[in-house]
């Protein structure tokens, strides 16, 4: 592919990454830009990035960027908590404790250091799943779920920072790891939903020919 290069001593291919997810945590909904130096069509470039990358990473879709930067389409991000060995009721009452809260302070280290932050404000949403969308794989043992929608806020605000909020006022600790997924990233609505950042790009017809 005939990916763009910055200029200078040390240059590098033209890619970036919008709201990449944490180190450790599983996606479904990872974006990101690539520059070309000429045209190129989306499905062939997507093709060729799916069999260059290992099994279980999937690019599903291309699409030609038709103004605006992709970082600010990403507004906001779903995601799902798996929390093994805990009581599904005793994680309801976390969440109504976290809801009623106008403020949460958590604390965690950053590149500037230790930071505290407010953990609630960017939580748009946040609920848990009944009994019977619990997995299956999860069916001997108590096994909460939580579901979250989390604006982008500076400093972001991730799932782990969500859970540590749910120790602050309920004192809730899972015993084991939990294991989250991002769901979707993108625009968010008024109704709260999110918005696949490249859907006002799909009628484009090859890269890099605006």
């Amino acid at each position: 592919m005939p990916i763009a290069f910055s200029q200078g001593f040390t240059p590098h291919p033209k890619i970036s990454y919008a709201s990449a997810a944490p180190t450790g945590v599983a996606s479904e909904a990872e974006y990101l830009e690539i520059g070309l130096r000429e045209p190129v069509d989306p499905a062939r470039l997507r093709a060729a990035l799916d069999a260059a990358l290992s099994p279980g990473l999937d690019v599903l879709d291309a699409v030609e960027a038709t103004g605006g930067s992709l970082a600010d389409r990403i507004e906001a991000s779903r995601w799902r908590i798996e929390l093994p060995e805990v009581d599904p009721a005793a994680l309801e009452r976390a969440v109504s404790a976290f809801t009623a809260a106008e403020e949460i302070q958590v604390e965690r280290m950053t590149k500037q250091g230790r930071r505290t932050f407010d953990a609630r404000a960017a939580v748009i949403a946040i609920d848990t799943l009944p009994p019977s969308e619990t997995p299956s794989g999860a069916t001997a043992v108590p096994c909460a779920i939580l579901e979250l929608v989390v604006r982008q806020v500076t400093p972001s605000v991730r799932p782990d920072d969500v859970l540590s909020g749910l120790r602050v006022v309920a004192d809730l600790e899972p015993p084991v790891s939990p294991r989250v997924i991002r769901l979707a990233q993108g625009t968010l609505t008024a109704q709260g939903e999110i918005v696949d950042p490249l859907d006002a790009d799909r009628d484009g017809a090859a890269i890099g020919e605006r």
